[in-house]
């Protein structure tokens, strides 16, 4: 199975874009009028906050279970074309696979994946969900808990 989120770039950019917008604008009505003469970095600040928590949770995700290998790719939205400094590929064995978790925090989720290798060590990963889709993310789900069913399977036999 495979899918990804990248409908969700063109959202991404627009609420950057809306949010610069808002900011120039009440910077110029706060300063042209001189009622809050202070308000304007106020403003800025709190929607300098707002577009720092939008840049942390934008995340590209990828997830691949065709073939042999079980393949998560995570990557930032903005910028990924000229600078690709958020990567993050995981790519492994589908029998090195021996669990998965859906932290669902309020305004963030994250898909942590573990991973036994070779030592015997659990190893674990994890990637950015938010901006996935319910239905998308229930079919990961039911895509993983098969990989594991077929783990269990293999390893009894």
């Amino acid at each position: 199975m495979r899918t990804d989120n990248r409908n969700v770039k063109n959202t991404i950019i627009s609420i950057y874009f809306l949010f610069m917008v808002v900011a120039i604008l009440f910077a110029t009505v706060f300063s042209s009028n001189g009622i809050f003469p202070k308000a304007s970095m106020y403003v800025f600040q709190v929607l300098f906050v707002i577009i720092g928590y939008v840049h942390f949770i934008a995340r590209y995700f990828e997830y691949d279970s065709d073939g042999a290998k079980l393949v998560f790719v995570n990557r930032g939205l903005i910028l990924i074309d000229l600078i690709n400094y958020r990567q993050h590929r995981l790519e492994f064995a589908k029998h090195k696979f021996k669990g998965y978790k859906v932290r669902n925090y309020v305004f963030y989720k994250k898909l942590v994946i573990s991973i036994q290798h070779s030592n015997g060590r659990v190893h674990k990963e994890s990637f950015n969900v938010t901006l996935i889709k319910p239905k998308k993310l229930r079919y990961i789900k039911q895509s993983l808990k098969k990989i594991l069913k077929e783990n269990k399977k293999h390893k009894q036999g």
